[in-house]
């Protein structure tokens, strides 16, 4: 791969986008990040990834919003991005029952900036996140991008589906590549703090009890953050292009006549709640008192990634064993949070 390729990391100050902007420079890319470095979760987090970020030599960042459309545009303009990577949003299930407008705000106008700038400043690649939480009320497992997601039962969820519909009609209008990524549960090293991963180890070391939705019976596809990288890595290369094959009789939902394409990024092996819970009690060394509850508002009981297109398309698929992920997590929880 070209050393020279520039990419834009949106939300570079993030989970996701901090683990892959990191990866992106040591495989000798050139990132420009940008981040709001909102409040949504401890900004000090973030000042943390971002400081580890700096020291990188190819890697800048500039302090943007995604509603700030000049500053986008002037961006594109003068950087001349070869790829496009939209990590940035408004996360959260529960928080979108809360805060409704801010979903609308970073995911569809936000989202929106990013596509008129990818027009009017074209580059090779667009690449974004969406979510399996689009599979909504769907039920038949595992989910697979060639099933109709037409249920959504969040507004987070219906926001990541909206962006799925507008990378589609710009890259049928003006002939950009884009490709969706629906990411499963995502956990690791630097994660959320608003995540069942950090705050179930927040409380078990101090003592305090957790809450269990659905009675521990939820089931997620747990997948570690190098899994997920390393798969936008795989696909930033493997441009979207029209499919030969596709038929407006019988449309496939993860495919088009125009430069379109989805992919779950999951690691097809969902595990119980419960047993989560038990493998970082393992970890931790330490039992956690539960609360009981009742599913909330907004979650869906489980969720299955349908990974076959990712391996047939760039021969790769997440494979982490949870017991390896949420001990590097709890390792660097204790030493972040005991200097």
């Amino acid at each position: 791969m070209s050393q020279t390729k520039k990419v834009l990391v949106t939300g570079a100050a993030g989970f996701i986008g901090f683990h892959l902007s990191q990866k992106l420079c040591q495989q000798g890319f050139e990132v420009v990040g940008i981040d709001n470095l909102n409040d949504y979760y401890d900004p000090n987090l973030k000042k943390s990834r971002l400081d580890i970020l700096k020291v990188l030599s190819t890697f800048s960042f500039h302090k943007i919003d995604l509603l700030e459309k000049e500053r986008i545009d002037q961006l594109f303009e003068t950087e001349k991005f070869h790829y496009v990577v939209n990590l940035a949003a408004q996360a959260g299930v529960r928080y979108s029952l809360v805060n409704p407008y801010a979903y609308i705000d970073a995911n569809v106008t936000g989202f929106l900036n990013i596509l008129e700038a990818c027009r009017h400043y074209p580059v090779e690649h667009l690449v974004y996140a969406s979510s399996s939480s689009v599979y909504g009320a769907n039920s038949k497992m595992p989910f697979s991008v060639h099933h109709n997601v037409d249920h959504p039962v969040s507004l987070y969820a219906a926001t990541k589906k909206s962006n799925e519909l507008m990378a589609h009609t710009y890259s049928n209008l003006y002939n950009i590549p884009t490709t969706g990524l629906r990411f499963f549960t995502v956990y690791g090293p630097y994660g959320r703090p608003d995540m069942a991963l950090f705050l179930f180890t927040k409380a078990i070391l101090e003592n305090r009890p957790i809450d269990v939705y659905n009675n521990g019976e939820m089931k997620r596809d747990f997948t570690y953050v190098d899994d997920i990288v390393e798969g936008v890595i795989k696909l930033l290369p493997h441009v979207a292009s029209p499919s030969p094959s596709w038929d407006g009789n019988n449309p496939d939902a993860a495919s088009s006549f125009a430069p379109y394409a989805l992919y779950n990024i999951g690691n097809n092996n969902p595990v119980k709640l419960l047993d989560f819970i038990s493998t970082l009690e393992q970890a931790l060394g330490m039992e956690a008192q539960k609360n009981m509850m009742p599913i909330q508002d907004g979650d869906v009981p489980a969720t299955f990634a349908d990974v076959d297109d990712l391996i047939k398309d760039v021969g790769f698929k997440p494979a982490t064993p949870l017991i390896e992920g949420i001990q590097k997590f709890v390792d660097w929880y204790r030493e972040y949070y005991t200097k």
